[in-house]
């Protein structure tokens, strides 16, 4: 009575040898299923734990719950990006329920860096201790980042990086690079002395900024003048979009190119099919979903560069349960592979 219960003491009551049981307890095949049954019912009366559960009991025993914290754009209402993110951070936080990890989730209603920061502090309050965030690069949310990261709160951005926070970790496209790409495929469809234009969410967005340097960064490179490229900031806003598109379109006889850096790409395809300019402005975009597929069938998207913002949404938080529970050193970054996509093959 009392005694710890050993394999050989189930094999014993069980009527079978050493071997028998441990094949059973391990899983094993080449075992009667009444025997299964008897030594699994002897070994659950006798309270029997195998070493890796043991190990894993001690496991779960000695580790913390965790705490994590994700601040979303304001630009994500209603868009794919919130969709996809949205599910990427449900996956994370279904492989992580029986890992006693919390995931409190925040998202900005407006652009402003103070709200931002409120919410940032908000996170810290309720005791976080590791955070992913996508927000707009300004100096303010740059410095409340740097604040936890001198608490020891590692910090992980998402499809826009914030450079200046001293973040671990960032993980989406190769920003800067993705612009590149995009002019390289640009550079196929117009030729130089034509007009170009640049539409972009927010320059305050390291992501949405670095797309449009990267573009123009390129083009120079492929002999097409600074002057033939304009930008246009429409906040991902489907109406700031039309009006942009239109005006760049009625001010600018030779526009031949829309480089497409932000989410409003129906609104830009509207604008082209209704000057009928269909074939003779060339559009690039990003990101795939079910409207941009048919608007290339259509002919109104030349190109279009996917990201996976299921990852983006995921990876960050599991990251930071394994870097805060054993302690794995940083990378940099972890970048999406960059793909082109057309009507050939989508």
């Amino acid at each position: 009575m009392g005694r710890k219960p050993t394999i050989q003491m189930i094999a014993e009551l069980a009527g079978v040898s050493r071997g028998t049981v441990d094949r059973v307890l391990n899983n094993r095949s080449y075992v009667k299923a009444e025997v299964r049954e008897r030594v699994l019912r002897i070994a659950n009366e006798q309270g029997y734990v195998t070493p890796r559960e043991a190990h894993l009991r001690e496991q779960q025993g000695a580790r913390k719950p965790l705490s994590l914290g994700v601040l979303l754009p304001s630009w994500g209402f209603g868009h794919q990006f919130l969709e996809e993110v949205q599910t990427g951070i449900d996956e994370a936080r279904l492989e992580l329920e029986d890992a006693d990890v919390k995931i409190i989730q925040v998202q900005c209603d407006t652009e402003l860096p103070a709200e931002a920061v409120r919410l940032l502090q908000s996170l810290r309050e309720q005791g976080v201790q590791g955070i992913a965030v996508c927000a707009l690069q300004d100096q303010l949310i740059e410095q409340e980042l740097r604040r936890m990261k001198e608490e020891g709160i590692p910090v992980v951005t998402f499809n826009t990086d914030l450079p200046g926070s001293g973040r671990d970790l960032f993980v989406g496209e190769d920003i800067r690079q993705s612009g590149r790409l995009a002019a390289q495929m640009m550079s196929k469809c117009v030729r130089p002395g034509e007009q170009i234009l640049v539409a972009l969410g927010n320059k305050k967005f390291d992501g949405h900024r670095l797309r449009m340097e990267g573009f123009e960064e390129r083009m120079r490179e492929l002999g097409f003048p600074e002057e033939d490229m304009f930008s246009a900031e429409t906040f991902n806003d489907y109406g700031t979009t039309l009006h942009e598109v239109s005006e760049a379109i009625r001010l600018h006889p030779q526009l031949r190119g829309i480089y497409m850096a932000n989410l409003s790409v129906t609104a830009c395809a509207e604008v082209v099919r209704a000057y009928n300019k269909k074939g003779e402005i060339h559009v690039i975009c990003h990101d795939i979903n079910a409207g941009i597929r048919q608007l290339m069938r259509d002919g109104y998207i030349d190109f279009t560069i996917p990201q996976d913002f299921v990852r983006q949404g995921r990876e960050p938080l599991i990251w930071l349960t394994n870097h805060l529970r054993s302690k794995v050193l940083p990378d940099s970054g972890r970048f999406d592979t960059l793909q082109i996509l057309c009507a050939e093959n989508i």
